[in-house]
């Protein structure tokens, strides 16, 4: 392979770095723009099932080779649907009721810090005193956010509902990420997502049928199925492909430091799609989280 053609690749996987972030970063853009049009448990819905009829059609043939493995694989692939799909597919847009996109998206980068927590405790990993810090310095930034910066409001409990859907969705990407990378599997990772998309819809149909008869009837328009194409294609599909690249040319640990530019480019879209304000509470915390996540991931890279 000639210099020119290396040189080539690696700044197409070094701006694949960036570039991912914003396809990544806009599901919490939709789930803002989907308040007052679309439900948020039956986007969830719509955006599951419609990944799972756009793909399963070119490889469903190779699904059928190994249907032999999908009973012994079946409680596993329930739980990531459940944690990655469901928790993480609905939870950001019930979140976007009452949240921003800045919000969503600096809150939403704790989840490294999270996936740091629960290797340490589920796979009895140990931490150094400086990564512990790391951990209470990003919770003490969230926090920080979440209460706007304002001690009474913490005293007081005084914050966005919205603020803490988003807080258990990272929890629950955590929870998925842990168990995708530790669980093997003999299907591929675009035939995991595949399935899981099929069994992350299912599992919402109940959910789906609550908030319809009883919180927020889904109107089946021209808005519902352009916001259903939009999270299933970009943070759906095409962030999911790009992901899967990164993986691939650069490694998990490297790839998984997209979730870092989410706060800049959850600000970029509150602000010019939102006209959401940006205030010192978001950088101030945006800094802490950040700074935090840094310290907690030093050297721990390959077991994340």
């Amino acid at each position: 392979m000639s210099k020119n053609k290396v040189n080539a690749n690696s700044l197409g996987h070094f701006l694949l770095l960036f570039v991912q972030p914003i396809f990544m970063t806009s599901n919490i853009a939709i789930a803002r723009g989907a308040f007052g049009n679309v439900p948020p448990v039956s986007l969830a819905f719509s955006r599951w099932l419609l990944v799972f009829l756009i793909i399963f059609p070119f490889i469903y043939q190779s699904i059928l080779k190994k249907k032999k493995y999908f009973k012994k694989e079946s409680w596993r692939l329930t739980f990531l649907a459940a944690t990655g799909y469901v928790g993480c597919g609905a939870l950001p847009y019930i979140s976007g009721l009452t949240s921003t996109v800045t919000n969503m998206s600096i809150i939403y980068a704790l989840s490294p810090i999270f996936i740091v927590l629960l290797s340490a405790y589920i796979y009895k990993e140990r931490l150094k005193t400086f990564q512990y810090g790391g951990v209470i310095l990003s919770l003490f930034g969230v926090s920080f956010i979440i209460f706007k910066g304002n001690l009474s409001n913490f005293i007081n409990l005084n914050f966005t509902t919205g603020d803490i859907w988003i807080f258990g969705a990272a929890i629950s990407w955590s929870l998925f990420s842990i168990f995708l990378i530790n669980w093997k599997s003999k299907f591929s990772i675009i035939e995991r997502f595949t399935l899981m998309s099929l069994i992350g819809s299912i599992i919402l149909i109940p959910f789906l049928i609550i908030e319809h008869l009883y919180f927020l009837p889904t109107a089946f328009n021209t808005t519902y199925i352009e916001f259903s194409l939009l999270a299933a294609l970009f943070p759906g599909i095409i962030a999911f492909l790009m992901y899967t690249k990164l993986q691939q040319v650069v490694g998990a640990s490297v790839a998984g430091l997209t979730v870092y530019l989410m706060p800049i480019y959850g600000s970029i879209y509150g602000f010019v799609l939102f006209s959401e304000n940006l205030f010192n509470y978001h950088f101030y915390g945006a800094v802490l989280v950040l700074l935090g996540i840094f310290l907690a991931k030093k050297n721990i890279n390959e077991n994340v």
